[in-house]
């Protein structure tokens, strides 16, 4: 009988690791109707694949059944099951319960229990067992040290516990054996938190470094707008791969040295589909859509396969041109059914038909568009509404509540950009208290703005000022614009100049500002107040930009 269980009990283990639950079922018969049921390693490994298919139900039916052999190792496999799986509170009852089961936690329970900790954002139990840890002398332990780690950097980002990460670096600083992956960790997540100086001290103490090491201290100086620090380390790397030419050409692209942005990038060895779409992205963030489009031309004529971000940057770079007949090519010819693949490529184009002016074709394919995200109906919301249909947004804001969407704070500067110009004063008013009230939401500036600007297009003057003065910000340039153009409307000459001065106060040169004022007095007939305006103008040594003034959007032609 032994000597017949050898061979299957050697293969066993590797069954284990690769078979369906189908299979997992039949080894568990075999291992119930024979010996090899009572030996711990074989029921904690049929235990750990159990809950590696996600068979939680089955595990615990299994593992219930063995409390009559308690063994830590079946503890361990069903504790781990339970930090990936869930419920994670159960890893912590089970670590209490051991003790009473006469077993006492190895090395490898606690690495599983710290990601429970980590997932359910329990600082305080998380804690304790960092102090069993010390106790039991598993502190030096690479895996727990790695998962003390990485315990202490979630509860950082989750700002559940304050200094965390300033103790993930003790613990950290008291390994014996670091790898050269900790030390990038480590680097990687001070860079992550903005704590510069402490990534480049302890890059600098690395005892050896690879590409890894120096792309994440480049991505840092990246981060930070430190282009002249990022030029001396990429020059110092000794293994460039294409991460390390694609940080780099970001950093320049964001100090605003395109011609060494593009340069560099005309000088990489090998260019991925990510380095193509940092340069094109880095073109449309810019303003530089010419560039884009160029450079997209220039992709497809080189053979490389545009991915989902490659499309949103040229279909940007065409909303932005107004070029509706490449944008278009690219739809017809490049994405086809790409639209069943997510919002991101969908919602891209949406807006750069909407832009060119095919208000029609963008919301036939927003209405086809399987997956759609927040995002992309307030897209479609804003663009309805700029091309006069305005009972159109509204009814498609009414839609999203009944859907049951998550409203954001610009859904409702959509849907209050829409009431602004469709005149639905009242409805503007309801949705701008429902926002706090009903979703939670606190309002911004620019919602307040968005109302300022509504009562002014509906000759509301007194009640915008009334807003205006209990908002519980200081009013913007944008908001002041927005009651200036209310007083254009109703030619409130002494409401405008003490809008007009009120803007002079933000120290914001515009001339456009003096001009209207001016020529709001000119049109009333009252020349030396026209004048006085010029004078203020020319006085402040302001000229009036050609083209459109930025304050002066919110007070367009009505």
């Amino acid at each position: 009988m032994r000597r017949a269980s050898l061979p299957i009990e050697r293969r066993l283990p590797d069954l284990l690791e690769h078979c369906n639950f189908q299979q997992l079922k039949q080894i568990h018969g075999l291992l119930v109707t024979s010996s090899l049921s009572r030996g711990p390693t074989l029921s904690s490994l049929f235990l750990r694949r159990a809950t590696e298919l996600g068979r939680m139900a089955y595990a615990e039916l299994v593992f219930s059944s063995a409390g009559a052999l308690p063994h830590v190792l079946l503890w361990n496999a069903m504790i781990r099951g339970y930090a990936y799986n869930g419920p994670h509170e159960n890893c912590l009852h089970l670590l209490e319960e051991m003790p009473q089961r006469g077993l006492k936690p190895n090395e490898f329970t606690y690495p599983h229990v710290l990601v429970a900790c980590a997932r359910l954002g329990d600082s305080k139990f998380g804690k304790k067992v960092h102090c069993r840890v010390i106790k039991a002398g598993f502190d030096l332990v690479p895996s727990i040290g790695s998962s003390l780690l990485n315990f202490y950097i979630e509860m950082e980002r989750s700002r559940l516990l304050v200094g965390s990460l300033a103790d993930g670096r003790k613990v950290f600083d008291g390994l014996a054996d670091k790898t050269i992956g900790l030390w990038n960790r480590m680097i990687s997540e001070y860079v992550g938190f903005g704590d510069f100086g402490s990534a480049r001290r302890l890059f600098d103490e690395m005892p050896e470094r690879d590409v890894v090491s120096w792309n994440a201290m480049l991505s840092g100086y990246v981060r930070a707008m430190d282009v002249e620090s990022a030029k001396d380390l990429f020059q110092m790397i000794p293994a460039k791969n294409v991460v390390s030419w694609t940080s780099m050409i970001r950093a320049l692209a964001d100090s605003g040295d395109f011609r060494a942005a593009r340069r560099l990038f005309d000088e990489m060895p090998v260019r991925n589909v990510v380095s193509w779409n940092c340069m094109l992205s880095s073109y449309t963030r810019h303003g530089r859509f010419q560039q884009a489009l160029d450079l997209f031309h220039k992709m497809q004529a080189d053979g490389v396969v545009p991915d989902g971000f490659t499309f949103v940057s040229a279909l940007s770079a065409c909303a932005h041109l107004g070029a509706l007949e490449i944008g278009k090519w690219i739809h017809f010819n490049l994405i086809r059914d790409r639209l069943q693949s997510g919002a991101i490529v969908g919602t891209a184009l949406v807006e750069m038909y909407a832009k060119c002016g095919d208000i029609d074709r963008a919301f036939i394919i927003f209405i086809k568009m399987v997956k759609k995200d927040v995002f992309c109906w307030n897209v479609m919301i804003k663009a309805l509404a700029v091309h006069g249909r305005v009972a159109d947004a509204m009814k498609l804001f009414a839609l999203m509540k009944r859907e049951g969407l998550l409203l954001n704070d610009f859904t409702f500067m959509s849907v209050l950009f829409a009431c602004s110009h469709g005149g639905f004063v009242e409805e503007g008013r309801q949705i701008f208290d429902s926002m706090e009230r009903d979703f939670k939401i606190e309002p911004r500036i620019e919602h307040y703005g968005c109302l300022v600007d509504l009562l002014c297009r509906n000759a509301q003057l007194e009640e915008a000022q009334q807003v205006i003065k209990e908002m519980p910000y200081e009013p913007d340039v944008a908001v002041w614009g927005a009651l200036l153009g209310g007083c254009r409307t109703r030619n409130d000459l002494r409401l405008a100049e003490k809008a007009m001065e009120r803007i002079a106060e933000l120290e914001v040169d515009e001339g456009g500002v003096y001009a209207l004022v001016s020529n709001m007095y000119a049109a009333s007939s009252e020349w030396n107040e026209a004048l006085k305006a010029r004078q203020k103008m020319e006085q402040r040594g302001i000229q009036k930009s050609r083209g459109c003034s930025s304050i002066l959007e919110a007070a367009d032609v009505r």
